[in-house]
């Protein structure tokens, strides 16, 4: 029988392959596996505390450091902001107020807040007051921080409950690369709950919330659009007990399409305190630009009154 090139070619690396050794090179591998041991959980388990964690929390007030960082591909540069104090303070079913002071004189560098429709930004040193509904999105690469939304930050701070009638979840026992202290990377297990969405138009990736196995607890989640963009990738790390409430100490939100980055440490933290619907009002300032982008762009801009002359 007539041998083909091919078996010929095999017949002979396999002919040398003892003297060869020039052919092959050994390396060692640039990643271990995480000796920290693991905890256990079902789907109907990660399911249950997600739901439990969100029953308990009904509202919080909480005093935070803040970092920002805004800029990426698309401005071609990022602008890292010094870290201030802030106010936040969230009540379900949407509502947030959060407020921002500039370092040292502490005066206001922004103010927000949402009634889960409709929010306004207030931004002092720009002397811009943005007004519009939830679902109306606009990214201004020359002023990222007009591209702050009140209820992005609700929805990261706080996990929203699973569904069971409008939304389906599916274990996926995956990876998370982690460092160790010489930065060498390290593949720790860890159960990622994919959540699906049902929608007009069909079943629609919602969520997806990654659960750390060394203590269950969720440490990232990523948030998707209708097109099934990713529109917000939060991390949460340093669980802490608030109020009998086990609570992420640390909050890191990242919006890809808008380019910020908001990381939030918290200094104090109420979790259940009443709040009032006063505490969630924010009044138009006298003289300042308004933006509605609500509007056309063309016309989203309403100057402040200029002064009449009179003779």
């Amino acid at each position: 029988m007539r041998r083909t090139p091919s078996l010929w070619t095999l017949a002979i690396v396999l002919a040398v392959f003892p003297t060869a050794g020039c052919l092959l090179r050994t390396r060692p591998v640039e990643e271990t596996y995480s000796k920290t041991p693991l905890k256990e959980s079902k789907q109907a388990g990660l399911i249950d505390a997600i739901n439990e964690q969100a029953q308990k929390i009904q509202s919080l007030k909480a005093t935070v450091d803040i970092d920002t960082s805004a800029g990426g591909a698309k401005k071609g540069q990022v602008t890292d902001y010094k870290e201030i104090r802030g106010y936040v303070l969230a009540r379900k079913p949407q509502m947030l107020h959060m407020i921002g002071l500039l370092p040292i004189v502490r005066t206001t560098a922004f103010d927000m807040v949402s009634n889960g429709e409709e929010f306004k930004l207030w931004i002092p040193p720009k002397n811009r007051f943005v007004v519009g509904r939830n679902e109306v999105q606009t990214y201004n690469v020359d002023e990222p921080m007009e591209n702050l939304r009140p209820q992005d930050i609700y929805e990261a701070l706080l996990i929203r409950h699973i569904d069971s009638e409008h939304e389906i979840a599916v274990l996926e026992n995956g990876f998370e690369i982690l460092h160790d202290a010489k930065g060498h990377r390290v593949l720790q297990a860890d159960y990622e709950l994919v959540v699906i969405r049902k929608s007009v138009q069909g079943w629609k990736l919602s969520r997806k919330i990654v659960f750390s196995r060394t203590d269950l607890q969720p440490h990232r989640q990523y948030i998707y659009d209708e097109q099934g963009n990713l529109i917000t990738d939060a991390r949460y790390a340093d669980y802490k007990e608030y109020d009998g409430v086990s609570f992420a100490s640390r909050i890191e939100i990242f919006r890809p399409q808008e380019e910020y980055d908001i990381k939030l440490n918290m200094l104090k933290l109420e979790i259940n305190k009443p709040l009032r619907d006063d505490q969630f009002a924010l009044e138009q300032p006298p003289g300042a630009d308004v933006v509605h982008l609500d509007k056309p762009q063309s016309s989203a801009v309403t100057p402040p009154p200029q002064a009449e002359n009179h003779p």
